[in-house]
């Protein structure tokens, strides 16, 4: 499996080329179709790395600090394509 880094360097690499417009169609689509499982990847190492971050809390009766995972909210569609309008610079 690539770096979550990795994965991003190249994703942003086909945004770039998908940006160009200078791409057939046939081009078009398969580059946003590799820009769709790169992004897809990425969310699910997000998800990942967040799910292993624990959060230190108040100390046990013994001492010793109490580790909790933190909880993952994961955005369901709806609410990613709301926060998208924030972000958008008007480009398709």
């Amino acid at each position: 499996m690539a770096s979550f880094e990795d994965q991003m360097s190249e994703l942003e690499k086909v945004v770039d080329q998908l940006e160009k417009g200078d791409l057939t169609l046939e081009e078009n689509v398969t580059l946003f179709e590799r820009g769709v499982k790169l992004s897809d990847a990425c969310k699910a190492q997000l998800a990942s790395a967040e799910s292993r971050i624990q959060v230190l809390l108040d100390p046990q009766a013994n001492g010793s600090p109490r580790v909790e995972d933190l909880p993952v909210a994961v955005a369901d569609e709806e609410d990613a394509d709301e926060g998208e309008d924030e972000y958008d610079d008007g480009r398709l």
